[in-house]
Parts: structure tokens; C-alpha cells; sequence
């Protein structure tokens, strides 16, 4: 009964003689034929005044769980009057039920797996209450968002007028102003729609949906580092000098490197065995929470394994020791602690065969493998200090989250990602600014592109990476890129030539830095078969393997479009083949020739400064015969001042 003794709408039952049919399909079954591991079907339920944010806020969240891949639906409150409820009015009867309806629609919607977001004033916190419970009774969970907006900050937006009109009297009823609205009394969540942005709004309620298991850990949109708090660094370099020690690898620091400042994100250490056998069959981590003894339901994509090498001496010392976390070194510095140490063999033929589809030793990764440990630990790391490698290029070398607010700095409203680890020539300079251009023509404000050159381990004959870095930011002095929408940084993981299998790792890395679009370049990640000389790896698989991998729906693939030198115009363009006689294809060992001799390329080809400083280094090269094989620089532990 109401309070005035007369039963409202939601209490009258017309229809009889119906029993409710039990569908044979599980919410189970449902949330796996959906592409998900778990059953992720729920209402978020926002209640706020005119002018809060509620659609805003439920749009955004809409928008961002599907690019990560989450069905989600918005019932905004003025779509839905235009349809299902256009037959409803604004009296506190006609309101009631206006929330009934829509507690019985989203909950059909969680039913059927989607996060449902509703966008409804819901003023009467007894309607919430029965939408809450309609819910419950069907084993669904339901959260309530208040969206907490002052009635003076509604108003002052008013981007409907109503409020103007309102307390014009011209509007009846209207809540906030001669309504009531009834705050909620426990939301499940409260954002403040005054001072948040939305975003933040957003990623309180995804973090919300986390905590209640609906929603994995790697959809948040935060990237998990690996450091120690800036204040406990002292503490934890006295426990790392009472433990036992392992010593590092230039190769394994460079992979700490990347655990560390969270580019594998969720990935939290060194992969044990579980992790590492998940990524060698499946190329894809599948992430729990033991917490909760449920599996969340979420695929990461993880195409390499991202392991520690030790050797038989080393795995029977430590494990003599009995110990539970080991010291990381390197050059005799305290790097990080493993903790909760896991050893398993390393079965380095059958690592290779599976992650670059060859054992053949000619391969230079694949030989390192070989020349490493034959035992893999694994276990959570705690990285003690930035790491710096005191070459002149650590400003370069930007974490996700340091990215993440550069592009947030320069208002980017898409990111596209571009990784090589060549110079740039104009005909990559064509495709990343006709990937900008596209961008601009699909609505985007500020495109920003992240130049991103691969800065680990490289072969001998690669350019090294910091003539790569000079040659790059002269393609920007030059402006063949545009400098002001042009972020250059270095990608710090090593370069293992795997092919297919690792250009998947290079765009889920990308993903970390909150780019949206990632170009993708004939035969990533590719080289010559060590035996051959022919492509190792078929030059379209890479972009065709990466618009159907596993956890990377949500990134946009630009797919490379063959450039060639235009003999007629004097410059670098989309190749033709209805003009085929008019294209030059210059080929890298072409390019590499006429730098030797101190030849100049077409007009065009490539900047001016840009080829300068790739001649001056191959002709050096050709001059002294030297081709080092050992890792490009040699790097420190950033330490205490």
C-alpha cells in the first residue's frame, strides 16, 4: 500500500492464469557462448537530479566496457519515454511506474549477460528499493550509483532548459524544484558529479565492478607497476641484503624492466609454471581470483612467455637455503625481490618450436635460449628502484602511466601506436599520417601518434638504438611528422623475432599506454630464416593474426599499406599497380648500400637530416668492420642520491 492507502501500480496484478517458463540455457552457458568465462550479467543503477550526469556518465561506461570487450547497455530515461514508456506522464504515478517497467527491462538485460547501466532521475527511493529487489529475486546483482551533483550546479548547466522553465512555473513536478527527490540512503557507490571527471566517475564504478567479481582485473584501466613504495625503499634494501642472491642477465634486467613499470600488466612477476604452460599452448593468460575461488572469466592475451632462466648450480643453492624470497642483482646492485620462488625445467626446444615455430640455433634469440638456464623460476616480483641506463636516452623512456598522462597533457582523444625498430622513412611517415587524417575525418579532435621504437636487445646488424633515436626525432625537426601530435619514446622490451607470435605482445603492450589504434607493418617482427634466407614468417600473417587475437578486440588494427617511391611525383606513395611502372621499391639492403657509399636516395625517400645521420653511421660501420654483438648499452640501477 502506498502511503495515502491506495495501492499503486506496482501492486495491482491484471494478468492471471500465467506460469513463469524456465529457459534451458544457464547464465553459464549464456556468459560462454558470449565469449566470456563467467556470467557477467548485472544492473548499474544511476539516480541523480536533472543535470547530474547520470547519461553522460552511463554512455561513457557503456563506451568502455565494450571496448574492453563487456556486452553493455545503456536505458537512458528520455530514449526510453520515446518508445516503451511514451505513453507516461511526469505524476508520482506515472513515475512509479516508469521505474517499474525499467526495473523489469534492465533486469531481462542482466539476465541475458549484459551490464545493463540505467540513466533514470529514479526520485523515490521506494522504487529504487523494489528495483533493487526485483533483481535480488532473480539471483542478479544490482547496484545503486548515486550520482551526487548539488541541485545549484544542475541548474547552472540546464542544458535542456528545464530547470529555467521550472522555476518559471511553466513546468509542473519537477524534481529538485517543487519534487522531491530521496537521497539514497546506502548507495553501493557514490561519484561526485560536480568535481570528478567523468572518467574518473567511470573508473570508480569499473573499479566497484571489479570488487564484486563482475568484471576482471586487467579491464580497469590503471596498469599495475611492480616498484616498492617510494617510502619503504630503505627497508626493503636491508631485507634484499640478508637474502640469498641470484645475478641478472643485461637480457633479464631488460625483461624486469618491463614487468617492473607494468607493460605486461595484470602479469605481477616472473611466470610460474601455470602462467608460463597457459602462454606457451594457448598464447593467452586466464585470470582468476583465488579470493573468491571463482575464475573472473577474463582472457589476457600473453603470445611470449616472460620467464627467468637459472641455471642446475644456482636452482640447488637457492633451494638449499630453504628461502621464500630471493635478491635480484645486477653488476653486484640490489635490483628487486622474488618472492615465493617457483622452479620448473626449461624445456628449451619445445619453448622455441612453440614460440618461434623453429629450434633452428641460427636464429639469435633462439640461440640465446639455448645458451640460458636449464630451469625457468618463476614468482611475484618487487622491483626496488626505477630502472636507468644512463645512455642519454632514459627521458625517453616513458612508463605506461607517464604516457598515459602525456597524451592526457596534450588532450589526445585517440592514441595511435606505430613500433619499429628501423629508421623512418617517408613511406612509414605516409601511413602514419594518413592514419591521423582518417581519424580526423571520423570525428576525433586530437589524434596523437606514439612513435615507438623497440629499445631492449636487438641483432647485431639492427641500427642501433640510438642513432635510431637521432635519425627519428630529425623525421620530426624536418616536420615530415608533426611534432606538436608526436610523441617519441622508447618501448623497452627485447626484440625476440617470433614473428606473428610477438607482434600480438607488441600491440597488447600498447594497449597499457592507452593507445586505441595500432599500426601494423609488413612482416613484424619477421627476419630471414637462418638457413634459407627466405622470410622466416609469412609477411601478412602478423596484421592478419592480429584483427583475430584473442583479448585485443578492443585495439583498433591500422593494417600497413605498401608504399613504394613515386617516380612521377618524387616522393613516397600508396602503391598503384595501375601505374606499376611508375613505382621504385628501395630495399633495405638497397638503403644500406647507398649509405655505405655515401650516396644520396631519391628526393623524397627519406628527410635530408634524417638520412644524413644513417649514412654518417653506416659509413663508419664500413669503416672500422665492427659489428658488436653484445647488448647496445650499458646500463646502471637508477641509486639513492
Amino acid at each position: 500500500m502506498a502511503g495515502n492507502g491506495i495501492k499503486t501500480s506496482q501492486e495491482i496484478v491484471k494478468a492471471t492464469n500465467v506460469t513463469f517458463q524456465k529457459g534451458h540455457v544457464s547464465r553459464e552457458k549464456r556468459g560462454r557462448l558470449m565469449g566470456q568465462k563467467a556470467f557477467r550479467g548485472c544492473t548499474v543503477w544511476l539516480t541523480g537530479l536533472s543535470g547530474a550526469g547520470k547519461t553522460t556518465i552511463g554512455f561513457a561506461l557503456e563506451e568502455y566496457l565494450v571496448a574492453k570487450g563487456i556486452p553493455a547497455y545503456v536505458l537512458d530515461g528520455d530514449n526510453v519515454r520515446q518508445g516503451l514508456n511514451r505513453n507516461l506522464g511526469f505524476s508520482e504515478e506515472d513515475r512509479e511506474e516508469n521505474i517499474r517497467r525499467i526495473s523489469e527491462v534492465s533486469r531481462l538485460f542482466a539476465d541475458g549477460g549484459t551490464v545493463c547501466i540505467t540513466a533514470f532521475i529514479s526520485p523515490f527511493s521506494r522504487d529504487r528499493k523494489k528495483a533493487r529487489k526485483v533483481h535480488q529475486d532473480n539471483g542478479l546483482p544490482f547496484y545503486e550509483v548515486f550520482v551526487d551533483t548539488p541541485l545549484a550546479v544542475c541548474e547552472s548547466r540546464d542544458v535542456k532548459g528545464l530547470y529555467a522553465k521550472a522555476r518559471a512555473g511553466k513546468i509542473k513536478g519537477f524534481t529538485g524544484i517543487d519534487q522531491k527527490y530521496d537521497l539514497p540512503e546506502r548507495p553501493d557507490i557514490t561519484v561526485d558529479g560536480a568535481n570528478m571527471t567523468i572518467s574518473e566517475c567511470v573508473q570508480n564504478i569499473v573499479v566497484l565492478l571489479q570488487e564484486e567479481g563482475i568484471l576482471p582485473e586487467n579491464v580497469g584501466d590503471c596498469v599495475k607497476e611492480l616498484f616498492v613504495p617510494d617510502g619503504e625503499v630503505a627497508s626493503y634494501e636491508e631485507e634484499a641484503s640478508q637474502l640469498p642472491s641470484l645475478r641478472l642477465s643485461t637480457l633479464d634486467l631488460q625483461w624486469v624492466q618491463v614487468l617492473a613499470e607494468g607493460w605486461a600488466t595484470p602479469v605481477s612477476g616472473f611466470m610460474r609454471e601455470k602462467e608460463y604452460l597457459q602462454c606457451l599452448h594457448f598464447g593467452c593468460l586466464f585470470e582468476g581470483n583465488p579470493a573468491r575461488q571463482q575464475v573472473s572469466g577474463s582472457i589476457i592475451n600473453q603470445s611470449i612467455p616472460l620467464v627467468l632462466p637459472v641455471s642446475t648450480e644456482d636452482k640447488e643453492r637457492l633451494e638449499s637455503t630453504g628461502t621464500s624470497s630471493i635478491t635480484l642483482e645486477y653488476r653486484g646492485n640490489p635490483v628487486a625481490i622474488l618472492r615465493d620462488p617457483e622452479f620448473y625445467p626449461h624445456r628449451k626446444e619445445e619453448r622455441c618450436s612453440r614460440q618461434f615455430g623453429t629450434a633452428n640455433k641460427g636464429h639469435p634469440y633462439v640461440q640465446m635460449v639455448f645458451d640460458s638456464g636449464d630451469w625457468l623460476v618463476g614468482g611475484r616480483l618487487e622491483v626496488l628502484r626505477p630502472i636507468k641506463w644512463g645512455d642519454g636516452l632514459d627521458e625517453y623512456r616513458l612508463t605506461p602511466n607517464q604516457l598515459r598522462k602525456r597524451f592526457g597533457d596534450m588532450g589526445a582523444d585517440a592514441v595511435f601506436a606505430f613500433q619499429l625498430r628501423n629508421p623512418v622513412h617517408n613511406g612509414h611517415a605516409l601511413l602514419m599520417q594518413d592514419t591521423k587524417r582518417r581519424l580526423l575525418e571520423r570525428g576525433y579532435r586530437k589524434p596523437v601518434l606514439l612513435l615507438h621504437p623497440l629499445g631492449g636487445w636487438t641483432k647485431s646488424d639492427d641500427v642501433p638504438l640510438n642513432i635510431r633515436m637521432k635519425q627519428h626525432q630529425a623525421v620530426l625537426d624536418e616536420k615530415v611528422l608533426d611534432p606538436e601530435s608526436t610523441v617519441v619514446a622508447i618501448f623497452p622490451s627485447p626484440m625476440m623475432y617470433a614473428g606473428p607470435t610477438e607482434v600480438q605482445w607488441h600491440a597488447r603492450c600498447r594497449m597499457a599506454t592507452g593507445a586505441n589504434c595500432y599500426i601494423v607493418g609488413r612482416d613484424p617482427a619477421g627476419m630471414a630464416h637462418p638457413d634459407t634466407k627466405e622470410d622466416l614468417y609469412d609477411a601478412t600473417h602478423g596484421r592478419k593474426v592480429l584483427t583475430m587475437a584473442p583479448g585485443l578486440s578492443q585495439l583498433e588494427i591500422v593494417p600497413f599499406r605498401v608504399a613504394a617511391y613515386n617516380t612521377a611525383t618524387n616522393s613516397m606513395d600508396f602503391y598503384d599497380p595501375k601505374h606499376k611502372d611508375n613505382f621504385l621499391f628501395i630495399s633495405g639492403t638497397k638503403m644500406r648500400a647507398l649509405a655505405r657509399n655515401g650516396e644520396n636516395p631519391p628526393d623524397g625517400f627519406m628527410a635530408p637530416k634524417a638520412w644524413n645521420i644513417l649514412r654518417d653511421y653506416y659509413q663508419e660501420l664500413a669503416k672500422s668492420a665492427l659489428l658488436d654483438d653484445s647488448p647496445q648499452t650499458a646500463p646502471h640501477i637508477q641509486q639513492q642520491v
